[in-house]
């Protein structure tokens, strides 16, 4: 169901925030510089731009997702294609109405402090965290919770108000529905105040912190699941991104992981030395343009799709990103649940079409101008980016060169992060750049965002003649408990929001890791803030 006013635009700036602080990642190494770091004693070094934060399950940033992902736990993993598998729960089962959610803890879990993991202490978090729900809003199954319940030790019951499918799925993500022990609890037991200390049931134990500097994290050795191959991971904090790089190349850094921890020109100059190992992720997100409907000159279709004709695609992002992203054919990647498939109409690059369909839209080019007319306005628009992405300002600048070209005045602004949130929010912007969740948010927190009044999603497809029929779709797939029925409604929705042509796929964001040649067995996670080094392994010589 599609929810409103105050829920929604926490849970655009939360989320929005929350995907913020999965750009972030980085550390070093105080060891002997005459000795190679962090073998003698079985440690990985990592390079994280900003302190792992407080280690709460419950809270946001500063916090740092695949910190707080090492040491909790969910109830359900996220895996490849969307595949929700058992975690902390062995099993579940959901009524047929589907409200009701029963799961079957393991029996073979402790916290890192002996205690045992069973169904009082599940509700114990979900208290907590239901004593602050306004906080937590932006997780849309949160506020449909009507109670919940211990059934036996080992058995916990969640009720919703009402059927939601994407209770599963949200239950993987990183926070807050994650696991405290008892002694972390603060007396009156209210987790967004701060915990005692961070007791967690996950493969990583916080040994040492010192703030801004680094962050120790010791292997669990009495770990339930698969025991990691490295006994310590140190986070060292270094915010220079040149930085990162030289205590990399100088080898106090085992690996640089992430997305923006290392730029895209450092990293393809590294890896053209041959002197370490490279990995590139699935796409994890779609870079987009959305489109303000609203704004009379991008009210009618034709032009939308003329802007979507009128640039080489594919040319600009391998030229921009050096391959390492890919041009974008749909507004979620197809490795998300239920995007695959979806028979969207193909636009390639195609300046005449374009001409010919702004043209028929009665923009027309006067002779001895370069900017097309109607009605004596001009055919100008402005595109908003975020002046501190460097790849954002690129783009702009080549749209800028491409749509002026068919006739189309393009002036771009740079602004700070908070000011493009802000004026997206307020419907004050002509075009801008946004990139969706990705796992295990979506696909339904897009369509929530799209869904939600009083965000650019909503007004860009404002004048869509089929808008109401959307709002109508999208308030019926997470209350959906046909599945087909609910692949039906996705592939609907993702066609027409962007066959209309309100929102443009430009590139695949992907996650880019390097690391020194020691290093083995590196595999992306599925879920994009989850930690990547249960598996890895240092190669001793």
């Amino acid at each position: 169901m599609v929810n409103g006013g105050t829920r929604q635009r926490k849970l655009f700036l939360t989320a929005f925030i929350l995907l913020l602080s999965t750009f972030l990642f980085g550390c070093t190494n105080a060891s002997d510089a005459s000795k190679p770091k962090g073998k003698d004693n079985n440690m990985l070094v990592i390079a994280w731009p900003r302190d792992v934060g407080e280690m709460n399950p419950h809270v946001y940033n500063p916090s740092q997702l695949f910190a707080q992902s090492m040491v909790y736990e969910p109830l359900v993993s996220y895996q490849n294609g969307g595949e929700l598998k058992p975690h902390l729960a062995e099993s579940w089962e959901i009524s047929g109405d589907g409200k009701e959610y029963t799961f079957h803890l393991r029996q073979d879990v402790k916290f890192s402090d002996g205690t045992n993991f069973n169904a009082e202490i599940v509700k114990k978090n979900f208290d907590a965290i239901l004593n602050n729900v306004e906080l937590h809003s932006w997780l849309g199954f949160i506020t449909k919770i009507d109670h919940t319940e211990v059934i036996d030790e080992n058995t916990f019951k969640l009720t919703l108000t009402e059927p939601y499918y994407p209770t599963i799925q949200e239950l993987a993500v990183v926070r807050p529905v994650r696991f405290l022990g008892e002694a972390g609890f603060p007396e009156d037991g209210d987790t967004a105040k701060g915990v005692v200390e961070p007791i967690g049931t996950g493969p990583w134990i916080l040994e040492e912190h010192k703030a801004d500097e680094y962050a120790i994290y010791k292997r669990n050795e009495n770990y339930w699941g698969e025991l990691p191959k490295v006994e310590k991971i140190k986070v060292k904090i270094i915010p220079d991104a040149e930085t990162r790089v030289l205590a990399f190349e100088k080898g106090d850094i085992d690996l640089l992981y992430g997305e923006g921890v290392i730029s895209i020109d450092a990293f393809k100059q590294l890896e053209s030395t041959d002197n370490y190992k490279t990995s590139i992720s699935e796409p994890v997100a779609t870079r987009q343009l959305v489109i303000n409907t609203k704004k009379a000159q991008l009210s009618d279709e034709r032009v939308r799709q003329a802007l979507h004709y009128g640039f080489n695609k594919e040319a600009m992002v391998n030229g921009i990103t050096s391959g390492y992203e890919e041009k974008a054919d749909h507004i979620l990647p197809a490795n998300l649940p239920y995007t695959k498939d979806i028979d969207v109409k193909s636009i390639g690059y195609d300046a005449e079409k374009a001409k010919t369909l702004l043209d028929e839209a009665g923009w027309t080019l006067p002779k001895g101008k370069t900017v097309r007319e109607k009605d004596g306005q001009l055919l100008e628009i402005e595109m908003m980016y975020n002046s501190a992405e460097s790849i954002q300002k690129v783009m702009a600048e080549t749209l800028q060169s491409e749509w002026a070209a068919i006739g189309v005045k393009l002036n771009i602004v740079g602004v700070e992060l908070t000011e493009q949130v802000q004026r997206f929010k307020d419907n004050k912007f002509d075009i801008n750049f946004f990139s969706n969740y990705g796992a295990p948010y979506d696909p339904h927190t897009f369509l929530n965002i799209v869904a939600s009044e009083g965000f650019g999603f909503n007004e860009a497809i404002s004048a869509y003649p089929n808008k109401d029929e959307l709002l109508k779709q999208m308030s019926e797939v997470p209350m959906t408990t046909d599945e087909e029925l609910r692949q039906q409604l996705y592939s609907s929705i993702l066609k027409s929001i962007q066959d209309q042509g309100a929102i443009i796929p430009i590139s695949y964001l992907k996650k880019t890791a390097i690391y020194q040649k020691d290093i083995t067995n590196f595999t992306f996670p599925a879920n994009r803030d989850e930690h990547p080094f249960t598996g890895i392994s240092i190669e001793h010589k």
